[in-house]
């Protein structure tokens, strides 16, 4: 089955197929899931070793790696399952609510 998917954003709901079908191999990266996050991962950086566990381990690819070195999360991906804080050997993630990681983002940048 070939897909015609350019005018997908504006699609109804009665257009879209059933199921999370993705259309085309290698779109993935185009749909940003994070909107729907309820838990937010927040890295503390004093105890991260670099291991990279988080990064082999999240389902997402949500994790930022910079010249050898975990630099945060990609917040537009990242569905906020808490695989990574779960396998970070130095509990160097933990998982806080999205509703007050918002607000304080909010305030800081005020």
């Amino acid at each position: 089955m070939t897909w015609d998917y350019s005018d997908m954003g504006k699609w109804s709901w009665k257009k879209h197929p059933r199921g999370a079908v993705i259309p085309k191999a290698g779109t993935a990266h185009d749909y940003k899931t994070g909107g729907w996050r309820s838990q937010r991962p927040i890295l503390d950086k004093e105890k991260c070793i670099n291991c990279f566990f988080c990064f082999i381990y999240c389902p997402d690819t949500a994790i930022i790696v910079k010249d050898e070195d975990m630099k945060g999360f990609d917040l537009k991906h990242c569905k906020g399952c808490g695989i990574c804080a779960h396998e970070c050997p130095k509990d160097a993630i933990t998982m806080v609510d999205e509703i007050k990681a918002k607000q304080q983002d909010e305030s800081a940048s005020a």
